[in-house]
């Protein structure tokens, strides 16, 4: 349990880790950052990080003063379009190995509901998925599998990174010095976590309902 920790942690605090970073480790805290958005993003076995919520807050300490924003868009853009352009590959080259390994640290359940998606919204999925923890990371893993062809893959990363980055980071550079936002930060990080998640299921729940009364129907 004591090796969970940081990581709770982090997932929990990600404001005042970002805070101490920033007081402990200077302008590294952007390399900090870099790993924790291409991490997500990039590697298919690691699928629960705080990149909503650790986007709100860069764009809180964006406002605030604390962090730069010239630096702070390049480093999270560039991480989030190299993520998913790395997980491409693994779903490209890797993915059929992969699956049928029968790895434990693949959920086939969000596997499946990430094609679901690609099902409903083709290649919009991408930009989607930004929005959506789990779906976020196994989505261009699906497309690497065969779903999209790699340049339609290129164009629709990098147009969900800068919707995905702008879009949540100016939440925070706009909301962030609103005093009800600074004293409820808790609850606004749990939101980012929990919400889209809650959605993403309800969506895949409804479009297997509608699959299971389409098979019964004679």
């Amino acid at each position: 349990m004591d090796t969970l920790y940081p990581y709770l942690d982090l997932l929990i605090h990600i404001d005042l880790v970002l805070k101490s970073w920033i007081t402990e480790h200077g302008d590294l805290s952007y390399l900090f950052i870099f790993l924790i958005i291409f991490v997500e993003t990039g590697v298919v076995f690691f699928p629960v990080l705080p990149g909503d919520s650790l986007l709100f807050i860069i764009g809180t300490f964006c406002g605030l003063g604390l962090m730069s924003p010239e630096i702070s868009l390049a480093v999270c853009l560039s991480a989030a379009v190299l993520g998913d352009q790395l997980n491409f590959w693994i779903g490209q080259y890797l993915g059929q190995k992969i699956i049928h390994a029968n790895s434990p640290w693949i959920s086939k359940d969000k596997l499946s509901q990430t094609q679901l998606f690609f099902e409903r919204f083709g290649s919009l999925t991408l930009v989607i998925a930004r929005f959506i923890p789990f779906v976020r990371t196994f989505a261009p893993f699906c497309a690497g599998l065969g779903l999209m062809k790699p340049l339609q893959f290129s164009l629709f990363n990098i147009l969900g990174a800068v919707l995905w980055v702008l879009g949540v980071g100016s939440l925070g550079f706009f909301l962030g010095e609103v005093l009800w936002i600074k004293e409820h930060i808790q609850l606004v990080v749990w939101a980012l976590i929990l919400i889209p998640s809650i959605l993403a299921i309800a969506s895949a729940f409804q479009r297997n309902h509608a699959q299971g009364s389409n098979q019964i129907q004679p």
